[in-house]
């Protein structure tokens, strides 16, 4: 339904008849997926729909939406991830899966593909780095990231290109100053300092993953064991990956004094490997730049404290960038 008062139109539908994403209402209904698990044979027994555990795990009306089935079997249980896409979209995502999984690359095997562009992914083994961060043990090691992007395949090359977060670094800062306008005269020399110290830097012809964070990479026993969401995947620069890597790390929230204290010397150890892949400052001024892609979330979520948040996000950006003239 299409709502307007001369000027303005709103368009609403009734969860989870999402017009652009005609699988949502089979993967968002216990019984329906129960039926599309069946139909495609995912197990070797019938699923019923009061075996199924849904959780959306992440909503955007009228782009993707993605749920954590959890199936309980007489053996345990198992977990499936359910990506439902748009049209435009399931295609490339199908065919970067198939290319990732060809090359031996540790991406989440397929386990249905639906004509309603619905995507059933295999749980990664281990869990995701966001969880074990905090852990005793070191995670995994800045060389065994860098060597996961390394072994992604040639033909990634090959993908159409997406935009690095530091070309809209100027839009992301509009967004963040217009709802605190005392951050503006930071934002601004972030901004000269993002975009002018990057402007001679030629687009790249590396594998990229282009979202790289923490909580898409999977661990165990201090080794990686699967990396997710490789729709963004495509032609870059080393640095994009590296760089997004270390601006999740520096804008982590919630987190206690002894973990924010654990978290610093940590990527402080991986910033020293990462420097010696990549320029040192371009790796310092594209962090900060996707730092202030990430710094309008809190005012977006209407976190409680967002201001504070995005005050101590923007000095996270802006103490990167004072760095890439000191390596």
């Amino acid at each position: 339904m299409i709502l307007g008062d001369g000027e303005r139109e709103v368009a609403v539908w009734l969860y989870p008849n999402d017009p652009d994403l005609p699988g949502l209402p089979r993967a968002a209904v216990p019984n329906a997926l129960a039926a599309l698990l069946n139909e495609h044979r995912v197990l070797d027994h019938p699923v019923t729909g009061e075996s199924v555990a849904l959780e959306m795990i992440s909503y955007r009306p009228r782009r993707r939406a993605v749920l954590k089935a959890v199936i309980r079997t007489g053996g345990g249980s198992r977990t499936f991830f359910v990506k439902v896409l748009r049209e435009s979209a399931y295609g490339p995502t199908l065919q970067r899966h198939e290319l990732l999984r060809r090359a031996g690359f540790p991406a989440a095997l397929v386990a249905a593909a639906t004509p309603d562009f619905i995507l059933v992914l295999h749980e990664l083994p281990g869990r995701a780095l966001t969880r074990a961060i905090f852990d005793e043990a070191m995670p995994c090691t800045a060389e065994n990231m860098i060597m996961l992007l390394d072994s992604l395949p040639s033909a990634v090359v090959g993908l159409p290109r997406r935009p690095p977060w530091t070309g809209a670094v100027g839009t992301y800062a509009e967004m963040i100053a217009a709802a605190l306008p005392a951050l503006d005269p930071q934002l601004r020399w972030l901004v000269a300092q993002v975009s002018g110290g990057l402007a001679g830097a030629q687009p790249g012809l590396e594998p990229t993953h282009g979202d790289f964070h923490e909580g898409q990479v999977f661990v165990a026993n201090g080794l990686i064991t699967g990396l997710l969401d490789i729709d963004t995947m495509g032609p870059g620069r080393r640095a994009d990956d590296l760089a997004c890597m270390i601006a999740h790390l520096s804008t982590m929230q919630r987190m206690t004094a002894e973990q924010a204290a654990g978290l610093t010397r940590l990527i402080n150890l991986w910033l020293q490997v990462f420097d010696t892949r990549v320029d040192p400052a371009e790796l310092r001024l594209r962090a900060a730049g996707v730092i202030v892609s990430l710094a309008t979330g809190p005012y977006r979520g209407q976190e409680p404290k967002w201001q504070a948040e995005t005050v101590r996000m923007i000095e996270s950006a802006v103490a990167l960038a004072q760095s890439s003239v000191q390596v």
